[in-house]
């Protein structure tokens, strides 16, 4: 079966084209490197030939608001064409858990807005939502890092390794269409607490200070923000063994 990964190149598209490779299909990894460009369609008709299943897990270049969502429409508008001429038979597209619970930060209105082009695209589908990433949890302790203060929400999440996300993406895209799905870590944390372990791990001495107004990328969290529906997908890599995993690496 051809299957072409859009962002595939990417944290999470290189797992995903790796592991859908091991299982003995042929992926193409599209991004603009190799000449595929969803906002200007450049490519994609030739890419999409003979293609069976596109997985979309490109993210736009900015956060900001109105820029994201010129990121999703265009690539959307581009892609579902392309994917129409071709005879596309299935579409699985990256997503966030909780991302109409988010929208005080502009991004994940965008990362909506794309969710509804999927559902109306005509293209059959399946959004796989994911929890926070383990290699973003650097990023999450240092937006919230001021001098050598870090000012950290208690609510609830469940993040998950890259590699484990990518395992639920494969799997998407070798099964039927199953509309929105959702995938999360094996664990559930406070967020103060895990941000604690991390730099605790990291030798990282700055002072986590637990405080319930504090936001994350500008969003007031509880504990139903971050987390999952009950029957979500759960991963199988624990926080301490990527925590081990990311230290051997780092290491070597």
């Amino acid at each position: 079966m051809k299957i072409v990964v859009i962002g595939g190149s990417g944290l999470i598209g290189s797992r995903v084209v790796t592991q859908l490779r091991q299982r003995g299909h042929e992926v193409l990894a599209a991004s603009p490197s190799t000449g595929v460009n969803t906002v200007t369609g450049e490519g994609l008709k030739e890419a999409f030939t003979g293609t069976d299943v596109v997985v979309d897990v490109a993210n736009s270049p900015s956060f900001e608001s109105a820029a994201a969502l010129a990121f999703f429409e265009a690539a959307g508008r581009n892609i579902f064409a392309a994917e129409k001429a071709a005879g596309v038979k299935l579409h699985v597209a990256l997503s966030v858990v909780g991302t109409e619970r988010l929208l005080e930060f502009g991004y994940f209105g965008a990362k909506l807005a794309q969710e509804r082009a999927v559902e109306n695209s005509g293209v059959p589908y399946t959004i796989v939502r994911a929890t926070q990433f383990f290699e973003f949890v650097g990023g999450i302790a240092q937006e919230a890092t001021q001098g050598q203060t870090v000012r950290v929400s208690p609510a609830k999440f469940q993040p998950m390794a890259a590699d484990d996300v990518a395992a639920a993406v494969a799997d998407a895209a070798l099964a039927p269409a199953q509309g929105m799905v959702e995938v999360a870590g094996p664990e559930s944390f406070q967020m103060d607490q895990l941000i604690r372990k991390y730099l605790s791990a990291k030798n990282d001495r700055k002072d986590v200070i637990t405080d319930p107004d504090a936001r994350y990328f500008g969003i007031k969290l509880n504990d139903r923000s971050l987390t999952p529906d009950t029957g979500a997908r759960l991963g199988t890599i624990t926080f301490d063994e990527w925590l081990r995993r990311d230290q051997t690496t780092a290491a070597a």
